[in-house]
């Protein structure tokens, strides 16, 4: 599924061509994805003006200010199989091409077959965008200059879960998904079945220190891709050239040799190495 990395690579994609632009109008040819799609947004969104986008965790953001005054922030989710493509107006919807956003020369489109994301809307007057339901429950970001060591090691002293477990949760980090979080544990030495109450402060500042590097390489370099995440222009990422342990069971360490190991935890597929995370 997309993670951080592939979210902000889209982001990035779109802006370019959604910043500035006018929304014509917005179709919908799915409404039932994870949460169903508000009927009333198509009405809202005609003509509505993109003022920006942003992303929270996993969520991309696009601020918009409506026709009618109302300004408010669209939300979108791309789930376990989403993306969005830019596409001239005159390419035909294909299967599991849900929703679609026209501007004058082209089109923002959702493609999803699983159709596990989300098209939420939040009104300003509302309140601060970052307290929708969906998202405040986040933890913060890894790009945050509040995420270092000392926060690390404050938030897991009561967290009995696996530390590969609590990653994943993003209760108090976003945007480490399943493949980061291997790969990041695996950098730092730290066995993916070790309790997050009992990482070490040395360890906690090891977290801190390569998490938002190793999402910040995987942005820089596309994103990553099993096969179903492409960015706007139709293109796959490429970190995946670079894993360490994730999906390499049984393959030799790049380190010591040792065969990687393969677990699951939380039904998620664990990868990493015996001997260098003991």
């Amino acid at each position: 599924m997309p993670e951080l990395p592939e979210v902000e690579v889209t982001r990035m994609g779109i802006a370019p061509h959604v910043e500035g632009r006018t929304i014509e109008r917005m179709v919908v040819r799915q409404p039932q994805l994870r949460w169903r799609i508000e009927p009333a947004l198509i009405k809202h969104l005609k003509n509505a003006q993109i003022m920006q986008t942003a992303r929270r965790g996993k969520y991309l953001a696009l601020f918009c200010a409506c026709a009618d005054g109302v300004r408010g922030v669209l939300l979108i989710h791309l789930g376990m199989s989403g993306s969005l493509r830019v596409v001239q107006n005159n390419i035909a919807p294909q299967k599991h091409d849900h929703v679609d956003w026209v501007f004058a020369t082209h089109t923002l489109r959702y493609h999803d077959p699983r159709r596990f994301g989300a098209v939420l809307w939040h009104d300003l007057a509302d309140g601060d965008w970052q307290a929708h339901p969906r998202l405040r429950g986040l933890g913060i970001e890894p790009f945050d200059a509040r995420f270092d060591g000392a926060y690390i090691y404050q938030v897991t002293r009561s967290i009995k879960q696996a530390i590969k477990v609590s990653l994943l949760s993003g209760k108090w980090v976003v945007g480490v998904g399943n493949i980061y979080a291997s790969e990041v544990l695996f950098l730092c030495g730290i066995h993916p079945e070790k309790p997050a109450c009992a990482l070490t402060r040395a360890e906690c500042r090891k977290l801190a220190q390569h998490i938002p590097a190793l999402l910040k390489s995987a942005i820089e370099r596309g994103g990553s891709t099993l096969k179903d995440f492409v960015n706007s222009d139709g293109n796959t990422g490429y970190f995946q050239m670079n894993f360490n342990v994730y999906d390499r069971a049984d393959q030799p360490c790049v380190r010591c040799k040792t065969p990687i190991t393969r677990i699951v935890q939380a039904q998620r597929a664990t990868y990493f190495c015996a001997q260098c995370q003991k």
